[in-house]
């Protein structure tokens, strides 16, 4: 007998869909006509031990116990579903055969293995197992997935990664949070003091962001722009414009990002300036093209929905996880990838016809689309588990979407029809010149094919990648003349702009998430910022949400119409803590690492060493005296240690 072990229940029935007919559904399986079976997991059916089933010692919080660090790992069956695991635990001893159909990321690879190990599955038995990838729900894509099985034995450093992080959750997360919570309540705190691997570092950056905002002193700096006249034989002319650039002379008057702050030095340049010959020093001139931006994996969606839609984090996972599993509209939504496999190129006219159907703003899009084109998002070496976020060839009556999963669905079919429209074409001007011995610059970009953006013309659909900085904004001219080196023009005026520095601008769900995917910019130490700029990451796709949200929950931050800010709990939190504790730093690394088993890189043992290093360099330096600034705040009860710990530790 095959058993079938799916992720949870609309998976398996999915799956039993594709299936020798007709079914027998039972208690928690589907039995297939053939003799073959489909069960299911609902989530994790097994969660990490309390401390206290180690040692009974462990039930009082003491810091004569940490950090408490298992010898031999042990998980137990949650209390929910202790029923589905008995199920199973029968299922898999009379199965000859095991196929693993977890969700196609890490998390899914562990939650059935873990099962399986749990089991004592025979190594014999055990090295027989397949691995069915599912992405899509529907149908005829599950019908592919069975098709190609795989060994599961190729996602053993898949699922060892999983494994690693979540035992550095529970060493991280209970260990810090237990000395936290004894120091704290010495200090005069009142409640569990909550402290996580992922979520620490992450509400220190909101912290860090609020204090720089409210420090923020403004200064004055000067611009100095030069207004110029071309002319040519025929009497014809052009303005334009062209900004002033410092020497090195002015350094002294400058700050670190080289504004200048001396009015007197502006309007002495302005002044000398006028009326006087102005010789092109270079000009650049260059055609360009940007190709169409990759489709979504879950965080650039997330991101994209939060600037458009306002929407949290966790209200686009939900909605994804509707669309995927409710309606059956788009593929696998919890994914890292942005890339796709080229054997999916067959099913372009079905999904493009999909999407016209469903969402009929983008029906003229998909006419003009040209499905011959083959973008750089069609890359067998870019996929692992799982693929980009895409819509599925499902049709389906929009009316039955609520909005969320309107939109939604709209930004991931609108990225997907644009890999089948040809490249942004535009050409790039830079004119240096100089006038008076000082140096000016010009800029100037303009479109000429406007390519995939078509579909973004609308100011509602404008692409992130279109966004630019006020600052990059203003400099940049529609158009610039065409000229020679040493061509001398005329500069009739100049204009001195006084401006005002502005402090940055307060986290909200878009720039909160991107912080947390693009992490090395806020990473101090050279080294590991340079290690980061290409893995990095906070987190991971499928838990990221839920760590903004748990900060919420534990009111550690708080919204302010569409911006996201630390409360007072938070930052006396922050402040109390070692900087280490608090920066993203060594977390940062850690999701490395982490990467770096799933693709055997690295080794489990070399990452929980070094975990529990840094562990055992941290506990000493964490006191009661840091949390003077928590004295009185709190309330007991907030949190029950007891029901905090029945909690799978989060991070």
């Amino acid at each position: 007998m095959i058993l079938y072990i799916a992720e949870k229940p609309s998976l398996g029935r999915a799956l039993a869909e594709a299936l020798p007919k007709p079914h027998k559904k039972q208690d928690g399986c589907i039995h297939l006509a053939n003799g073959d079976v489909v069960s299911w997991c609902i989530g994790h059916l097994l969660e990490q031990a309390e401390p206290d089933a180690y040692d009974d010692a462990y039930k009082k919080w003491r810091l004569e116990h940490l950090p408490i660090t298992p010898d031999v790992w042990k998980l137990v069956p949650k209390k929910q579903t202790r029923k589905q695991l008995t199920i199973l635990r029968q299922l898999v001893k009379e199965s000859t055969q095991i196929v693993h159909v977890g969700d196609p990321d890490r998390e899914g690879q562990l939650l059935v293995d873990e099962v399986i190990n749990y089991f004592k599955v025979s190594a014999k038995k055990k090295k027989t197992v397949q691995r069915c990838l599912i992405s899509d729900l529907n149908l005829p894509a599950v019908t592919r997935a069975l098709k190609t099985l795989r060994s599961n034995q190729e996602f053993i450093p898949l699922s060892t990664s999983a494994l690693a992080r979540s035992r550095a959750d529970w060493l991280y997360g209970l260990n810090m949070t237990r000395l936290c919570t004894i120091q704290g309540s010495k200090a005069g705190y009142n409640g569990v003091l909550s402290v996580g691997r992922v979520q620490t570092p992450l509400l220190g950056l909101v912290v860090a962001r609020d204090g720089e905002i409210e420090n923020f002193i403004s200064k004055a700096y000067y611009q100095v722009w030069a207004h110029l006249r071309t002319s040519n034989n025929e009497g014809q002319n052009e303005t334009f414009k062209a900004k002033w650039l410092p020497s090195e002379t002015c350094l002294p008057y400058q700050d670190d990002e080289g504004r200048v702050l001396s009015r007197s030095l502006a309007e002495n340049v302005a002044t000398r300036i006028k009326n006087q010959p102005a010789t092109v020093l270079n000009y650049f001139q260059k055609r360009k093209q940007q190709p169409a931006p990759l489709p979504y994996n879950l965080s650039s969606l997330q991101i994209d929905a939060a600037k458009r839609y306002t929407m949290s984090a966790k209200q686009v996972l939900d909605t994804c996880q509707s669309l995927y599993e409710k309606h059956k509209l788009i593929t696998y939504p919890r994914s890292d990838c942005r890339f796709l496999p080229i054997e999916h190129l067959k099913q372009a006219n079905a999904v493009t016809s999909a999407i016209a159907f469903v969402c009929g703003q983008l029906s003229t899009a998909v006419l003009e689309a040209d499905l011959s084109l083959v973008s750089k998002a069609w890359n067998d070496k870019k996929i692992q588990a799982h693929h980009a976020i895409i819509p599925t060839a499902r049709k389906l009556d929009a009316t039955r979407l609520n909005s969320f999963e309107a939109n939604v669905y709209q930004l991931i079919a609108r990225q997907y029809i644009i890999q089948f429209y040809p490249a942004y074409q535009f050409e790039e001007k830079q004119i240096t010149l100089e006038i008076a011995g000082g140096h000016f610059i010009a800029k100037a970009k303009q479109p000429l094919k406007r390519g995939w953006k078509k579909l973004f013309e609308k100011k509602k659909y404008t692409h992130s990648s279109d966004e630019k900085s006020e600052l990059e904004k203003s400099e940049l001219q529609e158009s610039l003349p065409s000229l020679n080196k040493d061509d001398v023009l005329t500069c009739e005026d100049a204009s001195l702009l006084d401006k005002q520095t502005t402090p940055p601008k307060y986290f909200t769900d878009a720039t909160l998430l991107a912080a947390m995917t693009g992490i090395s910019r806020y990473v101090k130490e050279p080294e590991i910022r340079k290690i980061l700029r290409e893995t990095d990451g906070l987190g991971t796709e499928a838990t990221r949400a839920g760590i903004i949200e748990l900060l919420f929950n534990r009111q550690y931050l708080k919204r302010q119409g569409k911006q996201i800010v630390s409360t007072l709990i938070g930052r006396k939190l922050i402040s109390s803590l070692p900087e280490t504790a608090t920066l993203p730093d060594m977390t940062a690394q850690w999701e490395s690492q982490l990467s770096s088993i799933s693709q055997s890189k690295m080794s489990y043992q070399d990452f929980m060493s070094g975990l529990l290093g840094q562990l055992n360099e941290l506990i000493p330096l964490v006191d009661s005296s840091g949390f003077a600034a928590l004295k009185g705040e709190g309330k007991r009860k907030t949190f029950k240690k007891k029901q905090y710990f029945k909690k799978k530790i989060k991070k």
